[in-house]
C-alpha cells in the first residue's frame, strides 16, 4: 500500500512525487510515455531550444548593424534537432536521478484507475491512501472538414511532430495564433519557411495586453510572416488549409490592423500545417469516473489545496484547466503535498508570470488592462516605460533602427488584486 499514488509524470506529477518522497511518503509516480510530460519532451524545453538558436543565428545575420559581420551564416536544422534531443535527454534523465534520489517508485505504462485506492497498469494493481491526478493535456483537434485524415497522412502537425520535422518545410501555415503558434511561426521563419498565420481572434497571443499584440504583429509581419485574422479554417486538403473570414461569412468584422487580411483569403497553399489552436485537459480514457470527481467545463475541479471533490485524491497541472503553464503545475503540487502533510499552504492565481519566447518575447503577469475592465476592477493604466525610449543599443536584431522589438507596459490596479503588466 502506497501513501501516495500520481498518475502522469509531468512538471506537476513529477514534483509533487519528489516533494511526498522527500518528506519520507511512499510513493509510486505512473508515467505512459517519458518522465518529463509534455514539457520537457514536446513542449517548453524543446521548443525553447529551438528558438534560441533560431535567435544566435539572427544575431548572426543582423550581426553588421552593432559592427560585428558574420560571413555565409546558416541554420542547420538538422544539428538543431540533435542538440534539441540532447537537451531533453539531459533533463529527463536529472527528473529520474530526481525521483531516484528520494526513493519514488516509477512505472511505465498507462494507468486505469479502477477506483478511489486502486489503479492498474498492465496485469499488475497497485493500491495507495491518496491518489494525485497529474494527467496533463491534449491538443485540441477541432471538427474542421479534412483535418483527421491530414493528421494521418502527416500533412498536418501537433506540438509534438513540428518540433521533431527533419525538413524545413518551403511553406508552412499555423493554424492558430496563440502561443505554441506564434513560437512555432518564429522558428520557422528564421529557419527559412514562408509562414502563414490564421487566427480566428482579431488579434494574436490570446490574452496578453492588445498594445502588446499589435507590436508583436508588426515585428513579425518585419520578419515576413503573413497573418489571416478574424478567420477561422473550414477544411484541409493536401497541401492546402481552407478560411474564411468574418466578411466572407457575413460577420461583423472587428476592427483589424492593416494589412492583416489577404484580397481573397480563401485558400492558403502549403507544404505542411501546423495545428496550435491550444490544448485541453486530459481527462478520458483512463478510468477516472471511477472515482466520482467532479469534471466542470473538461476539467477536475479542485480547491485552494488541489484536492478535488472526493477526499484524499487531488489534481495538479493542466488537468484542472485552470493555468497550462510547467510553474503553475509545480506551485500546484507543492500546495497538494504540503496539504497532504498537514502542513498550512494555499494556491493562489492572481499573479502568474507567463512568457511567449519569440523574439522579441513577451511576458506577463497579473491582469491587463482588457481583463481589468472585463472583471469591473478599479483600476488606473501607466505606461512605465515606452518602446520608443529605448536606447538604440539594445535594439535587437532588428535591421532597421525605427522598429519596436521591445515594449513594456504596467498597469496598476485595485489593492486587493495584483499589479499587471506586459514586457
Amino acid at each position: 500500500m502506497y501513501d501516495l499514488i500520481i498518475i502522469g509524470g509531468g512538471p506537476g506529477g513529477y514534483m509533487a512525487a519528489e516533494r511526498a518522497g522527500h518528506a519520507g511518503l511512499n510513493v509510486l509516480l505512473i508515467e505512459k510515455r517519458a518522465l518529463g510530460g509534455v514539457c520537457l519532451n514536446e513542449g517548453c524545453i524543446p521548443s525553447k531550444t529551438l528558438l534560441n538558436s533560431a535567435k544566435i543565428y539572427d544575431y548572426a545575420i543582423h550581426g553588421s548593424v552593432y559592427g560585428v559581420s558574420v560571413e555565409n551564416a546558416s541554420l542547420d536544422h538538422k544539428f538543431v534537432l540533435q542538440r534539441k534531443n540532447k537537451v531533453v535527454d539531459t533533463l529527463v534523465g536529472g527528473v529520474k536521478s530526481m525521483l531516484k534520489a528520494n526513493k519514488v517508485t516509477v512505472v511505465y505504462g498507462e494507468a486505469f484507475i479502477l477506483s478511489k485506492t486502486d489503479v492498474k497498469v498492465g496485469d499488475e494493481v497497485y493500491s495507495g491512501n491518496r491518489l494525485m491526478i497529474a494527467s496533463g493535456s491534449v491538443p485540441v483537434i477541432p471538427p474542421i472538414d479534412g483535418l483527421d485524415e491530414g493528421l494521418k497522412s502527416g500533412f498536418v502537425l501537433t506540438s509534438r511532430e513540428i518540433l521533431d520535422l527533419e525538413e524545413i518545410p518551403e511553406k508552412l501555415v499555423v493554424i492558430g495564433g496563440g502561443v505554441i503558434g506564434l513560437e512555432m511561426a518564429s522558428y520557422y521563419a528564421s529557419a527559412g519557411s514562408k509562414v502563414t498565420v490564421i487566427e480566428m481572434l482579431p488579434k494574436i497571443g490570446g490574452t496578453i495586453d492588445e498594445e502588446i499584440s499589435k507590436i508583436l504583429l508588426k515585428n513579425y509581419q518585419k520578419k515576413g510572416i503573413e497573418f489571416i485574422l478574424g478567420a477561422r479554417v473550414t477544411g484541409v486538403r493536401q497541401g492546402t488549409v481552407l478560411c474564411l473570414t468574418r466578411e466572407q461569412n457575413n460577420e461583423p468584422s472587428p476592427a483589424l490592423p492593416d494589412p492583416v487580411l489577404p484580397a481573397e483569403p480563401s485558400c492558403v497553399l502549403c507544404e505542411k500545417a501546423l495545428l496550435a489552436i491550444g490544448r485541453k485537459p486530459a481527462v478520458s480514457g483512463f478510468g477516472l469516473e471511477n472515482t466520482g470527481v467532479v469534471i466542470e467545463r473538461g476539467a477536475i475541479r479542485t480547491d485552494q489545496h488541489g484536492l478535488t471533490s472526493v477526499p484524499n485524491i487531488y489534481a495538479v497541472g493542466d488537468v484542472n484547466g485552470k493555468y497550462m503553464l510547467a510553474h503553475a503545475a509545480y506551485r500546484e503540487a507543492e500546495v497538494a503535498v504540503n496539504h497532504i502533510l498537514g502542513k498550512r499552504d494555499v494556491m493562489r492565481y492572481d499573479a502568474i508570470p507567463s512568457v511567449i519566447y519569440t523574439s522579441p518575447e513577451v511576458a506577463c503577469v497579473g491582469e491587463t488592462e482588457e481583463s481589468a475592465k472585463a472583471r469591473g476592477i478599479d483600476y488606473a493604466s501607466v505606461t512605465a516605460f515606452s518602446a520608443r525610449k529605448r536606447p538604440l543599443y539594445t535594439i535587437g536584431t532588428e535591421t532597421d533602427a525605427q522598429s519596436i522589438p521591445f515594449a513594456f507596459a504596467v498597469s496598476s490596479v485595485s489593492p486587493t488584486h495584483a499589479t499587471s503588466g506586459d514586457v
